[in-house]
């Protein structure tokens, strides 16, 4: 976490262990979704897992950070609005995670709805609103196609993070020692 020194030690590792498995799973462990140059990506699901545990600026800079290595390294480029939003829905992933206590074992339901409250409303702005406006701005897309781009990868992003990231969420809390329990730390 961020204290009075800046990040910890183990926040800066987990910021770059965190980078290195998205761009991985960004590449690797993707489906397309018959929209050009937009797949159902399954890095998301890890970026929600790491904000919640690591806070909003590690998940900004693990989203933002991936997505740039990974649009360089195997794209040649980086796609700067894209990019942007990937850090602005892994600050939203770590806002969620200040309001719950996956740390100490618990995940409820309230927590579960807490999440991805926060993930949709983050996911929307933006896929739904900033990453075309971004687009349009910046490379001067046309509109009809960066807002089907950013619907449809706006839409599996929700999906994907709705189930795979609260399923990992879920598992992590589950290794965790619950409040009151009776076994050692």
């Amino acid at each position: 976490m961020v204290g009075k020194q800046g990040l910890s030690t183990k926040t800066i590792v987990a910021i770059g262990i965190g980078t290195a498995v998205f761009v991985i799973l960004g590449r690797f462990v993707t489906l397309p979704s018959g929209v050009p140059n937009t797949n159902i990506d399954t890095a998301y699901a890890f970026l929600a897992l790491m904000g919640v545990l690591f806070g909003p600026l590690a998940g900004f800079l693990i989203g933002l950070l991936g997505h740039a290595l990974k649009d360089a390294v195997f794209f040649g480029s980086i796609w700067w609005s894209w990019v942007i939003c990937s850090g602005l829905v892994g600050l939203f992933f770590g806002l969620a995670g200040l309001r719950l206590k996956v740390r100490v074992g618990e995940f409820t339901t309230r927590g579960i709805i807490l999440f991805n409250v926060v993930q949709i409303i983050g996911q929307l702005l933006a896929w739904f609103v900033i990453a075309p406006l971004l687009d349009i701005l910046i490379y001067a897309e046309p509109a009809n196609k960066v807002f089907l781009q950013g619907a449809v990868a706006g839409t599996a992003n929700i999906v994907t993070v709705g189930v795979l990231g609260t399923l990992l969420i879920a598992a992590y809390a589950k290794t965790r020692n619950r409040s009151g329990s009776l076994q050692k730390e």
